[in-house]
């Protein structure tokens, strides 16, 4: 590589110190999988050895410069998947990202260092440590800043294959053009002064952190408006599936209605004592499926009935302890959606389950302190993870999976409640606590106790 003839080059324990806190910044957005001391511990000795690796390598020519500057990134990947509760993906975008923005700040910084070296008055030592603290401080947490607004702690990124591929190219393309002046520092456009190839350094480098920003801004707006219309399309056919199913719920009734007489007739036919056991059996059965569909609701009627004749083909047991009467300020579609989305999930875990035994849902839904609270309750089997609040999806294509629940929590939000998810004991629970608009009795089963109510 060619030595430049009037400005020194960037400290190399300066490139350390940008390529660090660029690693620290993406960390800030991120769930950590350690603890806060194992975190500083990594830290540090993450900085210790880039600044001791990039001060031992202060000139190489091309080929080992390239190596350098990939153990460099290879540190920071390292330090990035170590501590974050991410995927390998997820961190190596992070990875591309922290590069590009610490080769821009640490740039910036020396030119801005440059600019009083060639004053009358050069900075001292003090003085230069004083700017280099003051230009990472302010570009920093500027890019701290604008990246806070579009990403949350608990959510990760789930980058796609083709997308890191991408944001890669992005990234190497920058990286090759800011550093072009070093390798070939004949071209025109530098006219063979050092000061030109920072200059384009800087400016190539800026353009690059403002084309990842742009990328990452409009992959998160059309990942939450995909997200919006999943769920509105759940909303909807979750709706439709209870009109649909409110058809064939009356079809049902007819039908037991008509054995009803048909028992009536039979009985008065003949006495015998084998028939009457017989008839005593359906009997029962019928007022079973009576007391079980009969919540006060017509909505949730449907739906349970629905899931239940479908569960009863697949040996999934439901009980339910349900006053439908206080879902009568909400809408048809919203009661659908959240019965419908969160029996969909409980019974897709159920099945899962060899043991028809062990496949059991249970359903509570009673008022306190004038709140609505639904309980949906499951057994599972095997390990759970909870991610931003809601379980996380064990399907590959995890980005477009999920809106079950999340339109649960769409809709609970929608009436300015919450959800939340817990699993304890093999037991699944989801929580669902809406205000409701007026002051109402509590029901008659507030006084039963149950293991996962909400505390209020």
């Amino acid at each position: 590589m060619s030595l430049l003839s009037i400005s020194p080059n960037i400290p190399r324990i300066y490139t350390a110190i940008a390529e660090w806190l660029s690693c620290v910044i993406c960390l800030l957005e991120v769930k950590h999988r350690v603890s806060t001391r194992k975190f500083i511990l990594i830290a540090a000795g993450t900085l210790f050895l880039q600044s001791t690796f990039l001060s031992l390598t202060p000139r190489l020519d091309d080929f080992l410069w390239i190596l350098c500057m990939s153990a460099a990134g290879l540190m920071m990947y390292t330090f990035i998947y170590l501590c974050a509760d991410i995927n390998w993906k997820d961190a190596a975008y992070y990875t591309i990202r922290a590069f590009v923005i610490a080769e821009f700040v640490a740039s910036c910084e020396w030119q801005v260092d440059l600019f009083f070296q060639h004053s009358k008055t050069p900075p001292t030592p003090l003085i230069s440590i004083l700017i280099l603290i003051v230009c990472y401080g302010i570009l920093f947490t500027i890019c701290e800043r604008l990246y806070h607004r579009y990403q949350s702690k608990e959510q990760p990124l789930n980058i796609t294959s083709r997308e890191l591929a991408s944001y890669a190219i992005i990234g190497l393309a920058v990286f090759f053009m800011s550093n072009l002046g070093f390798v070939a520092p004949s071209l025109p456009i530098y006219r063979n002064y050092s000061d030109e190839i920072y200059n384009v350094r800087t400016l190539v480098d800026l353009g690059g952190v403002a084309i990842m920003y742009a990328y990452h801004v409009q992959r998160m707006d059309l990942r939450v408006r995909y997200e919006l219309e999943s769920v509105q399309n759940l909303l909807h056919n979750q709706y439709a599936q209870y009109k649909q199913a409110r058809e064939a719920v009356e079809l049902i009734n007819y039908k037991y209605h008509d054995l009803k007489h048909h028992i009536i007739a039979l009985r008065a036919e003949q006495n015998m004592d084998k028939r009457n056991a017989y008839l005593n059996q359906m009997e029962e059965e019928l007022q079973s499926y009576e007391a079980q569909n009969k919540t006060g609701n017509s909505v949730i009627d449907v739906m349970l009935t629905l899931k239940m004749l479908y569960c009863q083909k697949h040996g999934v047991t439901i009980t339910s302890v349900i006053d439908g009467t206080l879902f009568d300020f909400m809408n048809a579609m919203d009661i659908s959606s959240i019965f419908g989305n969160a029996l969909d999930n409980a019974i897709e875990c159920e099945l899962k389950i060899p043991d028809k035994e062990k496949r059991l849902i249970h359903i509570n839904a009673h008022s306190r302190k004038n709140f609505l609270i639904i309980l949906f309750d499951n057994y599972y089997e095997g390990d759970m993870k909870l991610g931003n609040g809601l379980p996380e999806t064990t399907k590959k294509d995890a980005q477009f999976h999920g809106y079950g629940l999340k339109s649960v929590q769409y809709t609970a939000q929608k009436y300015g409640g919450a959800v939340d998810v817990s699993a304890s004991d093999h037991w699944f629970h989801l929580k669902i606590l809406i205000p409701m608009p007026s002051p109402v009795t509590t029901s008659a089963d507030d006084s039963t106790e149950n293991h996962n109510n909400f505390s209020i």
